[in-house]
């Protein structure tokens, strides 16, 4: 008798786990949703192209680049969500930056397309789902927490991307506005416009020590007509170039000061005997000249006709 209730026992609990069966696992449902997401990728991936067109995003790209472009990303998206590793994204985030940033595309519209996928999948885990709502939550709940470290790996990617693109251009401006010129053999002139905050002022410098090592020069005038004023960190950073120039064996002329900027080299205890300085460019290239050894002559017109 006693036999007869532990059989009876263990039997109701084999038909209680049968019928109650336990949740599954994140894994085993990140695969049920790759399989899906595979089986319908022609679909789901025209769906969603053309969700990026109506919703105007992409729009320096034609729609066959848009089309290919959502491909890739759709492809790496559910690679990262079979694998759970998100370098291959990363690269691709950043390989994708590179090419449609210099189209002029913003960050609003990397965002926008990552989220537009994000709905459209979501949409198809709901239609393929809708009888079997606890099976949905069990599914969304797996996929939201990898979709938004996706989300969130192709949008950093292309931020920083387009940051180091702008501090590049940032960088090409600088030395634009800030170019070291050969005048004559060791003769260089660096004519300086705008405000000079401490980062243009160490860039100054190092373009500056960069020209006098290449071009051995000898002399250097420093015009700062186009400075209308700089502060004491500023000036400090300027007495210290003329002093690195010279020991580089480069002799610096600064031509152009302001009374104001005077004023600040003074008040900050800059020994300006130490300091050569002219009152404008064409006098400071004729003392430069002077102390290259050149001899400006003078013709008269009568001697240039005959």
């Amino acid at each position: 008798m006693k036999g007869s209730r532990s059989y009876a026992a263990a039997a109701a609990r084999a038909l209680q786990s049968k019928s109650i069966p336990g949740p599954e696992s994140t894994t085993s449902l990140l695969r049920e949703l790759v399989a899906h997401l595979r089986q319908n990728r022609t679909q789901l991936r025209e769906e969603w192209a053309r969700r990026i067109t109506e919703a105007e995003l992409l729009t320096a790209m034609t729609k066959e680049e848009v089309f290919a472009e959502a491909t890739s990303v759709y492809d790496n998206y559910v690679e990262a969500l079979e694998t759970g590793t998100f370098e291959a994204l990363q690269a691709y985030a950043r390989n994708l930056s590179e090419r449609i940033i210099p189209r002029g595309v913003e960050t609003h519209e990397v965002i926008g397309i990552v989220l537009l996928l994000r709905d459209v999948l979501a949409r198809s885990l709901f239609a393929k789902y809708q009888g079997d709502f606890t099976k949905l939550n069990r599914i969304l709940d797996a996929y939201e927490p990898a979709a938004n470290r996706i989300a969130n790996t192709v949008s950093v990617g292309f931020v920083q991307e387009r940051e180091r693109i702008i501090r590049e251009q940032q960088e090409a401006i600088r030395e634009l506005s800030t170019p070291v010129l050969q005048v004559r053999e060791r003769l260089l002139i660096l004519p300086i416009i705008g405000v000079i905050d401490p980062q243009r002022a160490r860039q100054l410098t190092e373009q500056l020590l960069r020209g006098i090592r290449t071009n051995r020069a000898k002399v250097v005038v420093i015009d700062i007509t186009g400075v209308a004023a700089m502060d004491a960190t500023v000036a400090n950073h300027l007495v210290q170039t003329v002093e690195a120039s010279r020991l580089l064996g480069a002799t610096v002329i600064v031509t152009g000061l302001s009374p104001e900027i005077a004023q600040t080299l003074v008040t900050i205890g800059v020994d300006l005997g130490k300091m050569t300085t002219v009152g404008d460019l064409q006098g400071g290239i004729e003392e430069a000249e002077r102390l290259l050894g050149y001899k400006v002559m003078q013709f008269s017109s009568d001697a240039v006709d005959a």
